[in-house]
């Protein structure tokens, strides 16, 4: 398998009722592009979207480890998360455009290696190399967001490189 898909999304969820509506957690590759969707609302609502996340999440919510993880991965660097949709570059400090807003995630042959698992790759305009998420699939289909190892650094914005 080397599949990538286009996740288009007409709407950018603010909360985790416009989550829920969005929610066809029956994909896996619709599940990561939500988790991207809800951390992208870290950076104006920190607590909005820790809720967000807890729902894609399902019976495991975030720990305070995960928390602290987050606060420092996310902390003025928003763009992370912005990095992870179509048409931003550094070039642009990460602007994301109009809608819909795409996020391109793939997997590869190791992708489903652990039964019950999905090891799937999110595109950033910021990196050389496609990060992985980690999706955990629930007795009744459901992939829900397992690891978000997706939050590593990447290029700074432009206007915040000081050798741009």
């Amino acid at each position: 398998m080397n599949t990538v898909k286009l996740i288009k999304l007409e709407r950018l969820p603010q909360n985790v009722d416009e989550l829920r509506e969005l929610a066809d957690l029956s994909d896996p590759f619709n599940t990561a592009a939500l988790a991207v969707a809800a951390f992208n609302v870290y950076e104006k609502d920190p607590d909005t979207a820790v809720e967000m996340v807890n729902f894609l999440k399902g019976p495991s919510p975030l720990s305070n480890y995960d928390l602290q993880f987050i606060r420092d991965r996310l902390r003025d660097k928003g763009y992370v998360i912005r990095s992870y949709f179509k048409g931003t570059s550094p070039e642009n400090d990460y602007t994301i455009g109009e809608a819909p807003y795409e996020i391109q995630v793939s997997d590869n042959p190791y992708s489903y290696t652990n039964e019950g698992y999905a090891v799937l790759y999110l595109h950033s305009s910021g990196s050389d190399n496609d990060r992985p998420i980690t999706l955990r699939r629930k007795g009744d289909g459901q992939w829900l967001l397992w690891e978000h190892t997706f939050l590593s650094d990447i290029r700074q914005p432009k206007s915040q490189d000081p050798w741009a």
